[in-house]
C-alpha cells in the first residue's frame, strides 16, 4: 500500500448518518411533497431521497450542535443568520443550522434542499410554478416552492460553489458559459495518428475555459459534457437518464467520473483535471496479476470525484504516476488495450463509465425488466455495493485494429473477432452506499476490470 493511499483510509460513519437519516425522515413526516417525491424516487428511479440531498437545514439547539460535533461533523462557515456543518470525513449532505431555535422542539427540521440538474425541468414535469432565486445556469439557484408544517421543501442546482446564497451574473455571463460549453463540445477528439497534439490542445482549451468562466465552474461544464458524450454513447445511462428525467431530476446523483487511459498520455490527463481545480486523492493498486492502477482525484468544491484508470507495472505502484511519465510497455493490460481499440477516455472514446447513486438491488431488477442487465457485484458490503451493467459492444476502427496487429499487441483470431463482433466499450456502475463511506473498493476491483477486457469478450 503507498503513502498516499494511507492517508486516505476512508471509514464508516453510521451515527453521522442515522442523525441525517432522523432528520430527513422527521421532514417526510410533516411535509407531503417531500414524501410523495421519496416514494416516486424509489418506484421511478430506483433511488432514495437521501441520496439527492444537499444539505438540510435545522433550528438551533446546543443538544443539536453537540450530536453533530460528536457524529463528525465539522464547522464549516457562518453568516449573520446561519453556520453551516460538514462531515470532512464522509459522504453527507451537509447540516445548516439557524440561529432561531424552532418553536416546536418535536420537529427540529426547517427544510430539506433537494438536488436537481434544473429546477424549471422538475417544476415543469410536476406541474408546478416557483419563483427560481439566482441567475439561470450560475452556480447556486434555488426555489422554495412549498412549506408544510414549518418544514420547507427546496428545490436546487449547484454548480461549482459551496456556497448557500443564490448566485447572480452580468448580461455578458451566459455567452461566455455558452461559449465555453460549446467550445468543449466541438473540439476535435479523434484522429489516431494526432493524438499527441490532440491532448495538448485539450489541456490548452480547459485552461481558456477557466479564462472564460473560472476554473471551478469550467470542472463542472467538462464533466457535464463529458456525461452528454458518453450517454449518447451507452444504452444503460440512456434508459437510466430517462427514467429520472421523468422526474425531472437529470444526474445530479452521480458519484464519480470514471476516464480510461493510455500510458503514454496519463500524466497529461492529470494535468488537464489539475488545471480544472481537481487535486489528487488516493491511488489504486490493485495487485500484480490485475495489470492496473489508478488515481482518485477530487475537486470538493464542486462535489465532483474521478477515477482515472491506467495499466500498471508492479515496480511503478511506489512512484506518483500521477506525475512521471510511464514509458511504453511491450503489452498491453486491460486497459491500455481497451485505450488502443477505442483511443483514450478524454480523446475519442469517452468515459469508460458514470456512476451514480442507486438502490442497488431495486435498480439491478427494475432495469431488467428493460432488458439492461448488471453483471456480478464486485462490492457487497453492508456499507458499499457495486455492479457494472453489461457491456456496450463499440465497433472498432480498423486502422486501429492493423496498429495491433503490425506491433504484434494482438493475435490475428482477436484481430477478426475485433472487426467483426467490436469490443467492449462503456458501462454505467450501480453503486449503493451507506454509512457515508466516501470510498471506493481496493481488493475486488481487479476482478470486475479483467472481465472487461476485449479480449475475454
Amino acid at each position: 500500500m503507498t503513502f498516499s493511499t494511507q492517508i486516505f483510509q476512508w471509514k464508516c460513519h453510521p451515527e453521522a448518518e442515522a442523525l441525517c437519516l432522523k432528520f430527513l425522515e422527521d421532514a417526510c413526516r410533516s411535509n407531503s411533497a417531500l414524501a410523495s417525491l421519496q416514494q416516486n424516487l424509489l418506484k421511478q428511479t430506483s433511488t432514495r431521497l437521501f441520496d439527492w440531498i444537499d444539505h438540510l437545514v435545522i433550528g438551533h439547539s446546543d443538544e443539536l450542535e453537540k450530536a453533530l460535533l460528536t457524529s463528525g461533523f465539522a464547522f464549516e462557515s457562518t453568516t449573520s443568520e446561519y453556520r453551516v456543518f460538514n462531515h470532512p470525513g464522509a459522504q453527507l449532505p451537509r447540516i445548516v443550522m439557524q440561529d432561531i431555535a424552532l418553536l416546536d422542539q418535536h420537529h427540529q427540521v426547517a427544510g430539506v434542499a433537494v438536488t436537481v440538474e434544473a429546477i424549471a425541468d422538475f417544476l415543469m414535469v410536476h406541474g408546478l410554478s416557483g419563483w427560481i432565486e439566482g441567475s439561470p445556469f450560475s452556480p447556486f439557484r434555488r426555489c422554495g416552492f412549498t412549506t408544510e408544517n414549518g418544514v420547507t421543501f427546496w428545490l436546487i442546482e449547484r454548480r461549482a460553489t459551496g456556497t448557500m446564497e443564490p448566485t447572480y451574473y452580468d448580461s455578458s455571463f451566459l455567452e461566455r458559459l455558452f461559449e465555453a460549453q460549446e467550445l468543449w463540445q466541438t473540439r476535435i477528439r479523434a484522429p489516431l495518428e494526432e493524438e499527441d497534439a490532440l491532448m495538448k490542445h485539450t489541456i490548452a482549451m480547459a485552461s481558456e475555459l477557466v479564462s472564460l468562466i473560472g476554473q471551478d465552474l469550467a470542472a463542472w461544464e467538462v464533466l457535464h459534457c463529458e456525461r452528454r458524450y458518453w450517454q449518447s454513447k451507452n444504452h444503460a445511462g440512456q434508459v437510466q437518464k430517462a427514467r429520472q428525467d421523468r422526474l425531472g431530476m437529470g444526474w445530479a446523483n452521480h458519484d464519480h467520473h470514471t476516464f480510461r487511459s493510455s500510458r503514454r498520455h496519463f500524466p497529461q490527463l492529470v494535468r488537464l483535471f489539475e488545471v480544472l481545480g481537481f487535486h489528487c486523492r488516493e491511488r489504486f493498486w490493485a495487485g500484480a496479476e490485475a495489470g492496473w492502477g489508478a488515481q482518485v482525484m477530487e475537486n470538493p468544491r464542486c462535489k465532483l470525484v474521478l477515477f482515472l484508470d491506467v495499466d500498471l507495472l508492479p515496480h511503478e505502484v511506489e512512484i506518483d504516476f500521477a506525475h512521471n511519465q510511464l514509458p511504453e510497455s511491450d503489452t498491453l493490460g486491460t486497459v491500455g488495450l481497451w485505450c488502443a481499440l477505442h483511443g483514450d477516455s478524454i480523446l475519442r472514446s469517452g468515459m469508460h463509465h458514470l456512476e451514480a447513486q442507486f438502490l442497488f438491488e431495486e435498480l439491478t431488477t427494475d432495469l431488467s425488466h428493460q432488458g439492461v442487465h448488471m453483471m456480478n457485484p464486485f462490492s457487497d458490503f453492508p456499507y458499499l455495493k457495486q455492479a457494472f451493467t453489461s457491456a456496450e459492444i463499440w465497433m472498432v476502427d480498423s486502422q486501429r485494429i492493423e496498429e495491433l496487429l503490425h506491433k504484434k499487441r494482438i493475435t490475428d483470431a482477436q484481430a477478426n473477432k475485433f472487426k467483426t463482433e467490436g469490443a467492449v466499450g462503456s458501462h454505467m456502475e450501480n453503486l449503493q452506499r451507506r454509512e457515508g463511506y466516501k470510498g471506493f473498493n481496493q481488493k475486488n476491483v481487479s476482478s470486475i476490470i479483467e472481465k472487461t477486457d476485449p479480449r475475454r469478450n
